[in-house]
């Protein structure tokens, strides 16, 4: 078991979760599988999944209105790492893969 590809993520700061949409090697094309994990379970396994973001040189001209400056990143690497862990940790936590 080992995830090929995380097709979808998405980070809710305001609850510390991440949604994620994702395929095994073992999946065909037409399937995904879908979960919501707490940011709290990955530091417990020793992953920080947030990027920093250290942009000190941004001109404010060039910054376009976006209600979400202050919006954090997940390192799509570290999550895959932490993903592919923590399903080998927890195979009983590993949701069912969907047809698209």
């Amino acid at each position: 078991m080992e995830i090929q590809e995380i097709t979808f993520y998405y980070l809710y700061e305001g609850t510390k979760q991440v949604e994620v949409s994702f395929r095994l090697t073992s999946d065909s094309e037409d399937e995904i599988r879908n979960d919501t994990i707490n940011l709290q379970e990955a530091k417990e396994f020793g992953y920080d999944l947030i990027e920093e973001s250290f942009d000190f040189f941004i001109d404010e001209d060039d910054i376009e209105e976006e209600d979400d400056e202050d919006f954090q990143s997940i390192d799509e690497e570290q999550l895959l790492s932490f993903l592919n862990e923590y399903y080998i940790v927890n195979p009983k936590k590993l949701p069912k893969a969907e047809v698209i």
